[in-house]
């Protein structure tokens, strides 16, 4: 009986520890949901998925955090837990992600960006760009712009791009510059209207995918990152509005 006790408490804690673990930058939350889906379906693999900023992931990840893959929105960070060994190889590319200016109001965009200094405009959603590369590619476009010190006052940051879609979807802030991936969601297609922004403007935001040298799952974690080179995921993360690597 004490026997079949320890079972019934031991088993969903065993269960639990079965899935797999992907840490995921804010920028491909959504995505990974259409991700996640189809590599379960797949494989039977069932998939945790951990949503932050990429800095902060990293952070959790050389604090030791349980995580068996990373899905960074750049390569330094990656590249980072690659150089300190605590990575099975080095980043590989999955895809590039896009820059877009949002906005749930009826202000009219374009990519002069001049919008951002109507008075209307009172707060302006960014990513932190010391933990979010979005954030840094916004930095960019508004440093191109010649607006950063016109707008520097209306900035607000958030962790992540998920709390920049926050800021914007409940009216805190009247503009935010997030991912296109997330503009493209179906829950949030008919929300507002965005404008992509010039890929010149900005360094190429390479998103990175490393299997952690902690994954106690080392053949699931190898399956997702072939999953993720396969024509499957690569169909889904276009029509997400990512750029594909040359396979």
């Amino acid at each position: 009986m004490k026997n079949l006790i320890f079972l019934l408490l031991f088993w969903p804690a065993c269960a639990q520890s079965q899935a797999l673990r992907v840490a995921v930058a804010a920028n491909a939350q959504f995505v990974m949901e259409q991700l996640r889906t189809a590599f379960q379906k797949q494989t039977g693999v069932t998939v945790e998925s951990i949503v932050s900023s990429s800095g902060k992931l990293t952070t959790q990840i050389q604090q030791g955090a349980p995580y068996d893959v990373f899905l960074s929105a750049d390569m330094d960070y990656p590249q980072a837990l690659y150089k300190q060994g605590l990575t099975q190889a080095a980043p590989a590319i999955y895809a590039y992600g896009t820059l877009v200016l949002w906005t749930v109001g009826d202000l009219p965009l374009s990519q002069d960006l001049t919008v951002l200094k109507n008075p209307a405009v009172r707060h302006i959603a960014i990513a932190n760009p010391a933990k979010a590369p979005y954030g840094e590619a916004a930095e960019s476009v508004l440093k191109h712009a010649q607006l950063t010190d016109q707008v520097k006052a209306k900035c607000v940051y958030g962790e992540s791009i998920a709390q920049v879609n926050q800021y914007v979807l409940s009216g805190s802030a009247e503009m935010g510059f997030t991912a296109k991936s997330v503009v493209l969601d179906p829950s949030l297609q008919q929300k507002g209207h965005w404008i992509e922004l010039s890929t010149d403007h900005y360094s190429p935001i390479a998103q990175g995918v490393v299997v952690l040298k902690r994954t106690t799952q080392g053949k699931a974690a190898g399956q997702f990152v072939q999953f993720l080179r396969s024509q499957t995921a690569r169909r889904i993360l276009q029509q997400f509005g990512y750029r594909l690597p040359k396979n």
